[in-house]
């Protein structure tokens, strides 16, 4: 039901790219990715907007993931309303923002969560309570760290039931360590050492929103990163323009 969620339990690594209202999001879904991330946050898109690009993964193991502009409710239940299979909620600072954030995004009893009828292509139920318990166990929680405040609770927020992935803001969490974009530096460094091993510490996998300019997918899987967006539109243009050299 969840295939990202799958393979992180399995301690394996979840590969997915960002994706927009207007990008043929069959197409992406098709192309092997593990899960499609659509942001509402520094994006154009807005959340109710997204329903039709959310609902082109279907039928594909592509996971849809949204990330809402701030932790509210409202704007969790509208992502969860249309589909979506995972939660990213920026700037999560504290373990009671956390805990909120995961009360919001599932049924009672492991929430607060309002219902609108079965939402998303999760399978089939016996019944409603059926439902309701699988996308509780499915759904994946993915709380983002951007601040030092967050950096120096990490392990609290990791202890919050219901946490599956901490997704680290590049940029912001740089801006916040003093170190504006200098993903090398060893301030920048060491506070992805310090991520990386306390994720693997609470068994929660580490995830990066993307790979910042400097540093390699392998080397943040040598920090314990598994859960990574990369761009996709280079890939798909290599990909054409081997199809034409091949005919050519």
């Amino acid at each position: 039901m969840n295939h990202a969620k799958d393979l992180l339990q399995a301690g394996k690594t979840a590969i997915g790219t960002s994706a927009r209202a207007n990008d043929n999001v069959p197409f992406l879904a098709n192309a092997g990715f593990d899960f499609l991330l659509f942001d509402t946050q520094h994006s154009t898109d807005d959340i109710k907007g997204l329903a039709r690009a959310v609902s082109g993964t279907r039928g594909t193991t592509a996971v849809p993931i949204v990330r809402v502009g701030d932790l509210r409710p409202d704007q969790i239940c509208y992502a969860l309303d249309i589909g979506a299979k995972g939660i990213v909620v920026p700037m999560v600072n504290t373990p009671a923002e956390a805990a909120d954030m995961v009360k919001w995004c599932k049924y009672p009893f492991d929430g607060v969560r309002s219902s609108a009828g079965m939402r998303g292509e999760w399978g089939e139920f016996k019944s409603y309570r059926e439902y309701m318990d699988a996308v509780n166990t499915q759904l994946l929680v993915i709380p983002m760290i951007e601040t030092q405040e967050a950096l120096g609770a990490i392990d609290d927020i990791l202890a919050v039931p219901g946490v599956d992935v901490l997704l680290v803001g590049p940029s912001d969490l740089s801006i916040n360590l003093d170190v504006p974009l200098d993903y090398t530096s060893a301030t920048y460094q060491a506070a992805l050492d310090k991520i990386g091993a306390a994720c693997q510490r609470a068994k929660v996998a580490a995830g990066m929103y993307f790979v910042p300019p400097g540093i390699t997918p392998h080397q943040l899987v040598d920090k314990g990163f598994r859960f990574f967006t990369l761009p996709w539109a280079n890939w798909a243009t290599q990909g054409v323009r081997d199809g034409l050299a091949s005919l050519r």
